[in-house]
């Protein structure tokens, strides 16, 4: 880190110190508003007995994963979109074959599309392997002949639930990537979160929903949601959190279920930003959004929000970034703060309201997020995580991003500019809502200059 860098993120730390400070101790209506709007619109279970541990790094989660698998005496859940096939994945593997030879039931899913996608996918020989082992490891939908009828609902989800009592969930899957980097981007920046509490059972219930699901099974029983039992001393060793309000944090799992829940993740940010009433923060990786989001957040700094949107300049995929900038520029035009990570590649999918409460996981704000796939999000009603989550906002955009002005966009050429506009014209079908197929944002098409005017 440069020495100006450092005096930034100095002084940004004594900015915010003080509201940090004085947000972990206050409990904002904010709080209150969310947490009714999910249980009364959406059935949402919330519980304040709940502790929390944030993690930065893929390295840093790996390492708390590991010694709580290897503790593990009764079960351990595993539901990742992927499991690439390289190093870190096959440490996991060996270590779950020998918990099975050790009497542990171990029942990992993952998705068909998120195999087959990455560049190292899991074959049948592997997956047989593990079975002989005593892994029950499971294929959600296939790819199969003729491809088209896969292309809908994917199980977008990671979580990972330990005897019940312990639960990990958030942006990452397992693969090396998250602890080496790509040559591409460098840096694959991502977000996961350690749970201990009775929000453990909500993620349990969510995985064996969808394991029976899948499988065809019927696993249910009062052994697979032991609540708090032993959890303290069974895991305060690993990584403890020492936050002011450690094991009393209000958690609610947020699951996006395409048959009985559907619009709950797209419908929670877009309540979320229309109660905000001071500060909104939010970093997402795949920015192209739906119209009632994009018009959310301009209702929001119209009306005095601080609003700070943090994007990243590359992504894995090719047209998102042209997209992305697109949009923001909507935003940033109508008072949004827009922020462009160059320190890698930002996979992180966080909102944080009021410095109050967070919503954390593995929804992006696309439309196979919002609208087709399964995803499981959590909300935080707890200052101090949400004070942890903004100091990491904080620190990424004074060290590692620029900020998006007219002058920076003036400084970009027309044709990268008329691909944002080109390619968003491909985002009403796919949008986040049946209804933004049929009638697209009209003030989009009605106030946008030329493509090819240097404004653009």
């Amino acid at each position: 880190m440069t020495r100006n860098a450092l005096l930034i993120t100095l002084l940004g730390y004594l900015f915010y110190l003080p509201a940090l400070a004085s947000g972990c101790k206050a409990t904002k209506q904010s709080d209150a508003d969310i947490v009714n709007y999910l249980q009364q619109q959406f059935g949402v279970q919330f519980t304040s007995n709940n502790r929390v541990v944030v993690f930065k790094t893929g390295k840093e989660k790996f390492d708390d994963l590991f010694p709580a698998i290897r503790a593990a005496t009764e079960s351990i859940h595993l539901e990742y979109f992927n499991f690439r096939n390289d190093s870190i994945s096959k440490e996991l593997f060996t270590l779950l074959v020998q918990k099975a030879a050790e009497g542990v039931k171990v029942r990992a899913l993952f998705d068909g599309f998120g195999n087959s996608s990455n560049n190292r996918p899991l074959r049948a020989q592997h997956l047989d392997s593990l079975r002989e082992r005593g892994v029950e490891i499971y294929e959600y939908d296939p790819i199969r002949f003729p491809w088209v009828n896969h292309v809908m609902h994917r199980d977008h989800r990671k979580i990972v639930v330990i005897d019940g009592l312990v639960a990990y969930t958030g942006g990452m899957n397992v693969a090396d990537y998250y602890i080496t980097g790509k040559p591409e981007f460098g840096e694959w920046r991502d977000l996961h979160t350690r749970i201990e509490g009775d929000a453990v059972g909500e993620l349990q219930k969510v995985f064996l929903d969808f394991w029976n699901k899948v499988t065809k099974q019927n696993v249910q029983g009062d052994r697979y949601y032991p609540g708090l039992r032993d959890a303290n001393q069974q895991f305060d060793m690993l990584r403890p959190d020492l936050s002011d309000t450690a094991g009393h944090k209000t958690i609610g799992v947020v699951n996006r279920d395409p048959g009985s829940s559907p619009r709950i993740i797209h419908d929670t940010f877009v309540h979320a930003i229309d109660h905000a009433t001071e500060r909104i923060l939010i970093i997402n990786p795949y920015f192209t959004l739906c119209r009632h989001i994009k018009r959310a957040l301009k209702r929001a700094a119209q009306r005095g929000v601080d609003v700070q949107v943090m994007v990243s300049a590359k992504s894995d995929i090719p047209i998102t970034p042209r997209i992305v900038e697109y949009n923001v520029h909507k935003l940033m035009k109508r008072g949004v703060k827009v922020y462009f990570f160059e320190g890698g590649f930002h996979h992180s999918k966080i909102m944080m309201v009021d410095n109050s409460y967070s919503f954390i996981g593995s929804a992006n704000l696309n439309s196979r997020s919002l609208s087709f796939d399964y995803e499981c999000n959590i909300l935080v009603a707890d200052t101090c995580t949400t004070a942890e989550l903004q100091t990491i906002f904080f620190t990424d955009r004074d060290t590692r991003c620029f900020e998006l002005t007219p002058e920076i966009w003036k400084q970009w050429g027309r044709w990268k500019k008329f691909k944002g506009w080109f390619f968003h014209f491909l985002m009403p079908f796919v949008q986040c809502d049946k209804h933004d197929m049929l009638a697209p944002d009209f003030d989009e098409f009605t106030t946008q200059p030329a493509p090819t005017d240097p404004q653009v």
